[in-house]
């Protein structure tokens, strides 16, 4: 069974997730323990009991996400679950390279835990949003924010999550400029979303170049699992500067509509989403109508997948 590993990104997050998970499994419980000693953040509280507010800032979602998506998918390992390729949104793409090893689980935390800390305290002052836009070609979405920025605005695409969703980011008054231009050339839908950071721009340089200085002290591996880089949709080969990809990544728009192509193009049988949410199996059915989903956030979902997985060997 060919089958992807695919980690969430920043958004997916909601109070109680993983509590399930920590509870039944011992080997859950040492992933969320071992991310609280290294992090020094109490990552079970703020997943099993929030409160939402405190969950929501990019620097403890970021952790949070990631602590769960690793404690789930080291019950799969324990079953033997494995996949060919990993990949995932934005601070998923983390779990992807963890689980390939390329990053190890240490340097996975701590990273992680910087990324959120930079993302969010070195952003620029001026008020920010972003808004998905759903139903329209990336290409005309490109051309209305080409429109807003030559009357000195700021606005440009930040994720391209499938063909017919994608992501804006900008000055909070040329967002709303773009959601009635969109809407008029016929996007189906413009929702505002709940973030307030121009996050995959290049707003946040400064977060950039201090994260850099983290990375920059990391000993990437050759790692053992293919994984698809955010950035451009392409796998990580030995010769890539991780540094600095992984640096550039937040500024660089996000483009998992050509991780779909790529993983489309490998034959994929079954894409399981370890994690929070539902999110990225979503986009992978939009343009992979026949594609075989799973989503595995909490123990019944994971029983029934490897109840599923035992069926199908034996």
């Amino acid at each position: 069974m060919k089958r992807a590993f695919l980690f969430p990104g920043q958004g997916a997050q909601i109070v109680g997730m993983g509590k399930d998970i920590y509870e039944k499994y011992e080997i859950a419980r040492k992933i969320y323990d071992e991310a609280s000693r290294i992090s020094g953040i109490d990552v079970k509280k703020i997943c099993f009991e929030g409160p939402e507010e405190e969950l929501n800032k990019t620097e403890n979602t970021q952790i949070a996400i990631l602590t769960t998506s690793l404690a789930i998918l080291e019950v799969l390992k324990s079953q033997n679950i494995d996949a060919e390729i990993a990949t995932g949104l934005s601070l998923g793409e983390y779990g992807a390279l963890i689980y390939s090893k390329i990053i190890s689980f240490k340097d996975g935390i701590k990273l992680i835990k910087q990324r959120g800390y930079y993302m969010s305290n070195l952003l620029p002052k001026e008020e920010y949003s972003m808004a998905a836009v759903i139903g329209l070609e990336s290409k005309k979405i490109e051309e209305v924010c080409k429109e807003i920025r030559k009357n000195g605005k700021f606005i440009v695409p930040a994720n391209y999550n499938c063909s017919v969703q994608t992501v804006i980011s900008g000055e909070s008054l040329a967002i709303d400029e773009a959601i009635e231009k969109l809407r008029e050339i016929g996007a189906k839908r413009v929702v505002k979303l709940k973030t307030s950071g121009p996050f995959h721009t290049i707003k946040l340089e400064k977060a950039k170049q201090e994260y850099k200085k983290e990375l920059e002290k990391i000993e990437f591996n050759k790692g053992n699992v293919k994984v698809i880089k955010n950035i451009d949709g392409t796998y990580y080969t030995e010769n890539d500067n991780i540094c600095e990809i992984l640096a550039n990544h937040i500024i660089s728009p996000v483009r998992f509509d050509k991780t779909i192509e790529l993983m489309n193009k490998e034959n994929i049988e079954e894409y399981v989403e370890i994690g929070p949410g539902k999110t990225l199996t979503t986009f992978v059915k939009k343009d992979n109508k026949s594609a075989k989903t799973f989503n595995i956030s909490a123990v019944e979902d994971l029983e029934k997948y490897i109840e599923y997985e035992n069926q199908c060997n034996t």
